[in-house]
């Protein structure tokens, strides 16, 4: 009995160690496999160094520079592949070729083919921008040239400067500079400049292998990429005489500006959906005036508002009963434009928007609020209006209109510290002259305290006599004009009491004419913008703060 029991224990151990050997080779088995897997597969590599070096050119054929050139084609070798990268906006040759050339890339070889229209004697630069990249990491060769001459020549001299905006001074990218001999001027002709580059993101240019010679200097921000100054708003830039080339120039600096086009027109014409009618012309007009010609009740009774610039017009039409009108546009009482609108499709709906200024709802005691609207106001009822001040209604508010704008009211009350207010404009408490309404509206105020506005005064010094200059207020964007002073020798100072603490600028535009406005050039009469001068920086008006400063003006000397 004893040894059936030893021998039934002895046969379960064999059993036992059997299994664990039979688990321990398929473990391993299922590992190795495992491992030959991984062994197997093809991952992308992990960290390491980005690639940021550029191709590096090894050979040229023929050589850059070379003279006597008669090749048809001409190969540039690189250390690896190579590709293409906005070859239209990045290559450029100069001078022009007539026909492109035609660019392939043949692995690490760049093949350029010429065209059969190259000129004797003459010195061609083939600039290739950004456009030559590594073909796995996008690696720029930036500003590579590949220049030849079809004489025993090489052309050398140079011109070099910046471009910027005449009336923002700001440096102007991407900008076309173009180099015209005197003998073939063709800026306003059918056939582009041949001589050109484009500013660099500094805006900066340089024109290289030049011969000598006269020429015109233009910069031109192009709409239709011609090389030809022929799209009324396309900006221009120019120098007012001509430059003999015979020596390296550089600060050859260039302003562009919008001129005033050569053929009026009007640029959109339509019937908004308030029923107004928009007018936008392409220049500004000199003492304007419409009249309708086929709709006597409507020439009558028309509101025509001109734009503070006579650049645009918007008329305010009793009848809306109408198919077209039919109007003449006079500039100094002479028929400038005759104009057809026609109604189309528009539905209309006679509506009065309210405007407040400040549009934020922070008044205080001496701005108040001021409510206008794009329509003509011919009254606003102060009995349909409520004015709260928290919870309770208040009645002893000013309504009053402005003495200088009939548009403008204002509505002045004694507006105090932690207090809410809010304004209802019931339906109908602002009418129009043509039946035109308000909807229901409210507007929530609260109080803002006299103690964020600062007083700032400036002292204007090196005028020249009898000009009048233009000062205006401007925010850090030199894109909004906050107020217009005139002053002059006799007046040099400007005042801005209790101004809203903030960051503004300040432009001052020499008046010429004294107009009351910034003219601009004009290229065939090789005239310039009125000239316009900033404060170096962009200054603070404090709160609770009064400030004094002086500027010079002798940067608009004539």
């Amino acid at each position: 009995m004893i040894t059936s029991l030893k021998n039934n224990k002895s046969s379960s151990e064999r059993l036992k160690n059997s299994l664990k050997t039979r688990l321990l080779i398929l473990s391993m088995f299922i590992v190795l496999i495992g491992l030959s897997i991984q062994c197997a597969s093809i991952q992308q590599p992990t960290g390491g160094p980005k690639d940021s070096i550029p191709p590096k050119i090894l050979q040229e054929t023929p050589t850059n520079f070379s003279k006597n050139f008669t090749e048809k084609k001409i190969q540039i070798t690189f250390d690896e592949y190579i590709k293409l990268a906005n070859q239209q906006k990045e290559f450029s040759v100069t001078p022009d070729m007539g026909t492109n050339p035609e660019f392939k890339i043949k692995k690490k070889t760049l093949e350029i083919t010429l065209p059969d229209s190259l000129e004797k004697n003459t010195t061609y630069s083939i600039y290739f921008g950004k456009g030559l990249v590594d073909y796995n990491a996008g690696n720029p060769l930036v500003n590579y040239a590949y220049v030849f001459a079809t004489g025993d020549k090489i052309d050398s001299l140079s011109i070099s400067g910046n471009v910027k905006s005449a009336t923002t001074k700001e440096i102007l990218k991407e900008v076309k500079v173009l180099l015209i001999p005197t003998s073939q001027d063709s800026i306003f002709g059918k056939k582009k400049a041949n001589i050109f580059t484009t500013t660099d993101t500094a805006g900066n240019y340089k024109l290289n292998n030049l011969r000598e010679g006269t020429y015109r200097i233009y910069a031109l921000q192009e709409k239709n990429n011609d090389r030809i100054y022929n799209a009324p708003d396309e900006e221009i830039g120019f120098l007012k005489d001509s430059i003999n080339l015979d020596h390296d120039m550089s600060n050859v600096n260039l302003e562009t500006f919008k001129a005033i086009p050569k053929k009026f027109r009007t640029q959109e014409k339509k019937i908004e959906k308030n029923g107004s009618v928009l007018l936008i012309f392409n220049r500004r007009v000199d003492n304007p005036s419409l009249d309708i010609l086929n709709d006597e009740e409507n020439n009558k009774d028309k509101i025509v508002r001109f734009s503070n610039t006579s650049d645009s017009a918007t008329l305010f039409l009793p009848n809306l009963k109408i198919d077209s009108l039919k109007m003449v546009l006079t500039e100094n009482e002479k028929p400038l434009d005759t104009i057809l609108v026609r109604r189309g499709n528009v539905k209309i709906e006679r509506i009065i928007e309210p405007i407040f200024t400040p549009s934020s709802g922070r008044v205080d005691r001496i701005m108040h609020l001021q409510v206008t609207a794009f329509t003509p106001i011919k009254n606003i009822d102060k009995a349909k209006l409520k004015f709260k001040e928290d919870s309770l209604y208040r009645n002893n508010y000013q309504l009053a209109i402005d003495t200088l704008n009939s548009n403008i009211y204002h509505i002045r009350y004694n507006w105090r510290k932690d207090k809410k207010y809010q304004i209802e404009f019931a339906e109908g408490a602002i009418t129009g002259y043509f039946g035109e309404q308000n909807k229901e509206k409210k507007f929530e105020l609260t109080y803002d305290d006299s103690e964020n506005y600062g007083d700032l005064t400036y002292n204007f010094t090196d005028l020249d006599s009898n000009t009048t200059y233009l000062v205006e207020l401007i925010n850090e964007k030199k894109d909004k004009v906050y107020r217009m002073d005139k002053i002059s020798q006799d007046n040099p100072t400007v005042v801005y009491k209790q101004f809203p603490g903030g960051k503004y600028s300040i432009r001052v535009i020499r008046d010429d004419n004294n107009n009351g406005i910034w003219d601009t050039g004009n290229v065939e009469k090789r005239t310039f913008p009125e000239p316009v001068v900033y404060l170096n920086n962009v200054f603070t008006i404090r709160a609770n703060w009064e400030q004094k400063d002086s500027f010079s003006l002798i940067g608009l000397k004539k």
